[in-house]
């Protein structure tokens, strides 16, 4: 990977905009018409909220789905190895993930963000319940498809991240004052912190092309 100190963030986030989206299919089409449906076609900090919410239950539920090959395959070494790379590599993106939910819920505290019941109370635990069970059943039933459908949901989350820094040109001389930001790094402006969130979101999708078997897609950085 890249170094993150050596990336240009705005050449990067030109590249993904000329990029054009993976193909997606029908379960990535209708989660993101979902959340249109929900919260609008423009991106706003609610909506990204629930984004972050929701990217990682993919991650936990291949952790299961790996914990019980072990338990079942522990003298094999090979299936424990390939297991143990899957559970580290979701657990590096779920801690990931985390950092952008962070980021994104202080972001909108400071900003006076206010959200409705529905939005806040209701929304939120339905997604995560029915997201969870989809999930769950999918890394068991197929886990290339989980893999897959990761790969499309991460490359969403890539393009609405640089395309939400584009639709806020004012984000480029706005100093960061984030405590959450601050935990990754020292940014020169809030368009930079989101530049670099959407970047995260290419890793999670590159390593998820890799483990489903399409890895002639994955998009290497410029430097």
């Amino acid at each position: 990977m890249t170094d993150a100190k050596k990336i240009d963030l705005k050449k990067e986030q030109e590249a993904v905009l000329a990029r054009p989206r993976l193909k997606y299919g029908p379960v990535a089409k209708f989660l993101f018409w979902s959340m249109d449906v929900i919260h609008g076609k423009e991106t706003t900090l609610p909506k990204a909220k629930l984004l972050e919410i929701l990217a990682r239950i993919p991650y936990q539920a291949w952790e299961i789905r790996q914990y019980g090959r072990m338990n079942s395959k522990f003298a094999d070494d090979g299936t424990v190895s390939e297991a143990r790379e899957v559970i580290n590599w979701g657990r590096d993106a779920q801690d990931n993930e985390f950092w952008h939910l962070r980021v994104i819920t202080e972001r909108m505290k400071d900003l006076g963000v206010k959200e409705s019941f529905f939005h806040k109370h209701f929304i939120p635990p339905v997604a995560v319940l029915t997201y969870t069970l989809f999930s769950r059943m999918l890394a068991l039933v197929n886990i290339k498809a989980a893999y897959q459908l990761n790969a499309e949901f991460e490359d969403h989350a890539e393009h609405t991240y640089m395309q939400f820094v584009k639709d806020h040109p004012e984000l480029e001389d706005e100093q960061v004052e984030s405590n959450a930001a601050a935990e990754y790094d020292d940014f020169a402006s809030w368009a930079d912190v989101f530049r670099r969130i959407g970047l995260h979101e290419r890793d999670h999708m590159n390593h998820s092309l890799v483990h489903c078997g399409r890895e002639a897609e994955v998009v290497p950085y410029l430097n």
